[in-house]
């Protein structure tokens, strides 16, 4: 048995699915909400299996990469009439941004975190990172009130 924390965040992001046949291939956004799902078998010292903190600071780049920004397939036609707006441009190399598939690279970027042992400083001065005994359970990335999609192993 495991112990599980949550921690949620919000972003704004939009998208452009190249290959949908309907109207999602045209640049559209959501207020995403992210929401990682962290275990542990055992408690750390302080009793918590991590900081909360050190999960925001931990996801914190990821997440600015994606907030505001226009996810695009690489293989995506309208690509290049993107140049000047580049800096806000999201491109996955030839994979359709779907819900699915930005959960799963938040996932990976978490599982990255952990692996590291990266650490990062939290507003207060402390020095925090994910401890390396964490197992990402899930990350479910909603796109509308009444739809996520969600990636875990």
């Amino acid at each position: 048995m495991n112990y599980r924390v949550s921690k949620a965040f919000e972003i704004e992001s939009g998208h452009m699915l190249s290959t949908h046949p309907g109207r999602c291939r045209f640049p559209h956004g959501h207020t995403r909400r992210v929401e990682i799902v962290l275990a542990a078998p055992d408690l750390d010292a302080n009793g918590m299996v991590c900081d909360f903190q050190a999960i925001k600071l931990a996801v914190r780049e990821c997440l600015d990469r994606l907030d505001h920004a226009l996810c695009v397939n690489s293989l995506d036609p309208n690509l290049p009439g993107l140049a000047g707006v580049r800096e806000r441009v999201v491109v996955f190399e030839k994979t359709e941004p779907t819900t699915e598939v930005l959960a799963r690279y938040i996932y990976d970027h978490v599982a990255a975190q952990i692996r590291s042992g990266r650490e990062s400083e939290a507003p207060d001065g402390r020095r925090l990172r994910l401890p390396p005994h964490l197992v990402v359970e899930r990350v479910r990335v909603s796109e509308t009130s009444s739809t996520w999609a969600e990636y875990g192993k």
